[in-house]
């Protein structure tokens, strides 16, 4: 009874590469010991605009800038990266030092600092060393590389990319997407950093709909550890050198597009997940027959978010129990009488009742590296979705040691 997207394609994914038009590049800039830690991404036009934010009241300075850039010019052509130090609760100092590293990218690539974002990662409280950010943008290139993919990680073991393809009035039209996240990942928006780049032609207004609206559906169904970020977003660039006819809401195209746009959303959330900090398993719940979407996808991320369920998963526990207590703490509508659940699509729960599957083959199944607990709630025909993964002993470790 799993519970999923729309199994009709009509976009194929292929090996990762940029839409045309779209150039970037990474290095390491020192801002780490070793690793790349600072990019660029840009397009060969101003690309139309979308973003959704973080809901930390602490939002740090380059969100907050890119943030107003798009709502005022619903436009970008470029978008500083770094990682290791996020630029944020850093006082009118850090807003500077984002205003630099704009007018210093400006310069770079001939274009006015108002077409360009800014998005940081990384340690809260530190001030950006402007020095080594100015050698970093001096040493930028305009390449078709992937290094500004790796630039923008911190705890995450590798890079999250997705390329994917379709036909619009035909033409062919590329959406490629990479993100970083690992850990502060409890995204309402959204906690990690997403960039989706695409040579399609769309509105501005659609883009930001389809956004905003498949941003509930995927990257905030995401949870690893409960904590909310202060400096994160993903932002959308469309810069239309597909030529298909201009994208708008409410049209076919529109839902040609939008499938294969969820495509790359849900793909790079499900990987963030995966890839929580310390994590060695990913957890995705499915949820049927609730009353509401947001209903279902409200228990869904209940179950996922469960500090007793992610270690029962890290221990290979199939306590059933841990699952009907953190459904049983939300709001939602549910039969309590006629629960059923499954784990890895063996009968775990029927009827609010243990099952007779046998404990020692649900301990078995639990040893894969994805764990897949379906729930029917039996009080309505909505459905949802989310992902998370277990607790272990090294999410401890990595988080008791991370500023020094």
């Amino acid at each position: 009874m799993k519970v999923m997207a729309p199994t009709t394609k009509m976009y194929e994914k292929i090996e990762f590469t940029w839409p045309a038009g779209f150039y970037s590049d990474g290095l390491h800039a020192g801002l780490k010991h070793e690793k790349l830690d600072m990019g660029w991404l840009y397009s060969a036009v101003p690309a139309t605009a979308a973003g959704v934010y973080t809901t930390n009241q602490f939002k740090a300075a380059p969100t907050t800038i890119t943030q107003q850039l798009i709502k005022e010019n619903h436009q970008l052509q470029a978008l500083v990266l770094n990682s290791a130090i996020a630029n944020s609760c850093t006082g009118e100092e850090g807003f500077q030092n984002a205003a630099k590293t704009q007018a210093l990218a400006a310069a770079a690539l001939n274009i006015d600092p108002s077409l360009i974002g800014i998005a940081s990662t990384g340690l809260i409280g530190a001030q950006l060393p402007m020095d080594k950010i100015a050698a970093g943008i001096a040493q930028l290139q305009l390449t078709k590389n992937d290094k500004v993919t790796k630039a923008v990680l911190t705890t995450d073991t590798k890079a999250k990319t997705i390329t994917v393809q379709l036909h619009l009035n035909g033409q062919v039209v590329t959406i490629s997407g990479f993100c970083k996240g690992s850990g502060m990942i409890h995204p309402n928006m959204c906690t990690m950093l997403g960039f989706i780049t695409t040579d399609a032609a769309i509105s501005h207004e659609a883009l930001q709909t389809l956004l905003s609206d498949q941003t509930e559906s995927t990257f905030n169904q995401i949870t690893v550890d409960g904590d909310t970020s202060t400096n994160d977003m993903v932002v959308t660039l469309a810069n239309g050198l597909a030529d298909n006819l201009e994208i708008q809401t409410d049209t076919k195209d529109y839902d040609k597009f939008a499938s294969a746009f969820h495509a790359v959303m849900a793909y790079l959330a499900q990987h963030i997940a995966g890839d929580g900090e310390g994590a060695t398993k990913l957890v995705e719940v499915n949820v049927a027959h609730a009353a509401t979407t947001k209903e279902a996808q409200q228990v869904a991320k209940a179950i996922v978010g469960s500090n007793l369920v992610k270690s029962a998963i890290f221990g290979k526990d199939p306590n059933w129990g841990r699952i009907v207590a953190a459904i049983g703490q939300t709001q939602a509508k549910v039969d309590v009488a006629h629960l059923s659940v499954w784990l890895n699509q063996l009968p775990l729960v029927e009827d609010s009742h243990a099952a007779a599957t046998p404990e020692a083959k649900l301990a078995a199944s639990m040893g894969k590296k994805t764990i897949q607990i379906d729930v029917d709630l039996n009080a309505g025909l909505a459905n949802g979705q989310a992902w998370g993964c277990d607790l272990t002993y090294n999410y401890v470790k990595i988080n008791a040691s991370y500023h020094t």
